[in-house]
């Protein structure tokens, strides 16, 4: 059994790595973390896991207790794991980052977007960024997972067939994505309240995302040089899920599209290409880790128009990094994460 520790388990990326790992069969939540709420039942903050979590309560980040652990989930706004992070690891606990800290690989750029110097630059090297459709050798042998944020999970899934295959122009890519207000967290903020959110919808920071550097990091390192990417991100009145319109000009209008995606995701169990002339629902992933993608040519010219839909806060962030526990410590990549969608 797989002793799990959490960091920061009050969020909505906390709760939801809970929930996954109560089906878990190999993994065991033994200390779950939070200054705020030390003392207060997991069972009694989140009802919903009553009967699963009996016994656990939240307690004050302890490093003896959580280097105790073989695993240890951040699940903590960015700038914590870079503390604590080291330590764990010097313990030979392994860590599973759902923070941005670890996942861009140049310290001073993640300052720039940040706001605040990188932490812990000198584990940069260690750090090996968490997306199993690329890295999953890498992850193997891992001993720090970065991993991936929710709109660069759906966008680069949805541009790396063009890219690997060199179709695409690479100086003009666009990403027009929409994001449910979960994504925002669970902190208090005018801008996340049903009477600013609900019944709208608005694109935001256009001037640039900090999302944006990890996207271009992938993109560009899939197409083995530099590229150009627009990335305007979207609020929309749902709670969860991540839908990624994406464009890119081809070079060569000859080549099955279709055959293309299907071929770079036949072995992958959590990407599902739809039929062609498909149009991918939110809705038909949400609460699984599954990122459904369709692949369109319009009126048959040079623009390509791929369609990425995922949760946000499973495939996203939580359901993702339960993927890459499966990875690391051998088992099962579908372990814990096998259940389908939630509809309506």
């Amino acid at each position: 059994m797989i002793k799990v520790g959490i960091v920061g388990g009050t969020g909505y990326t906390g709760v939801e790595l809970l929930r996954l790992l109560a089906q878990h069969p190999q993994a065991e939540v033994a200390v779950i973390t939070s200054r705020s709420e030390a003392g207060v039942a997991v069972a009694d903050m989140y009802p919903n896991l009553r009967g699963h979590y009996d016994g656990l309560a939240f307690s004050v980040p302890d490093s003896k207790a959580l280097a105790a652990c073989d695993v240890v989930f951040f699940a903590t706004p960015h700038g914590v794991a870079h503390a604590l992070a080291g330590e764990l690891l010097a313990a030979g606990t392994k860590v599973i980052d759902l923070s941005a800290d670890f996942r861009l690989q140049d310290a001073t750029e993640w300052a720039k977007w940040y706001g605040q110097p990188h932490g812990a630059p000198e584990l940069l090297k260690d750090a090996v960024y968490g997306l199993p459709e690329v890295n999953r050798e890498k992850i193997r042998q891992a001993r720090l997972i970065a991993v991936p944020g929710c709109y660069p999970t759906a966008t680069q899934l949805g541009f790396l067939p063009l890219l690997e295959a060199g179709l695409a122009d690479t100086s003009r890519l666009i990403a027009d994505c929409k994001s449910g207000v979960s994504g925002a967290g669970r902190g208090a903020a005018v801008g996340s309240l049903f009477c600013e959110a609900g019944e709208s919808m608005k694109a935001y920071a256009v001037k640039g995302h900090r999302h944006l550097p990890e996207i271009s990091q992938g993109l560009r390192q899939a197409a083995g040089k530099d590229i150009g990417l627009t990335f305007v991100p979207h609020l929309t009145p749902m709670i969860r899920g991540i839908h990624s319109t994406l464009y890119a000009t081809v070079t060569d209008t000859s080549v099955d599209l279709q055959a293309l995606f299907e071929k770079r995701y036949a072995d992958e169990p959590f990407v599902d290409v739809m039929p062609a002339g498909s149009h991918p629902e939110t809705r038909s992933v949400r609460g699984a880790n599954v990122c459904r993608i369709a692949v369109h040519r319009p009126q048959g010219g040079d623009l390509v128009v791929v369609l990425s839909v995922i949760d946000n806060l499973v495939k996203g962030a939580s359901g993702q990094a339960v993927q890459n526990l499966n990875i690391l410590f051998g088992l099962d990549e579908r372990m814990g994460l096998s259940h389908a969608g939630l509809l309506p």
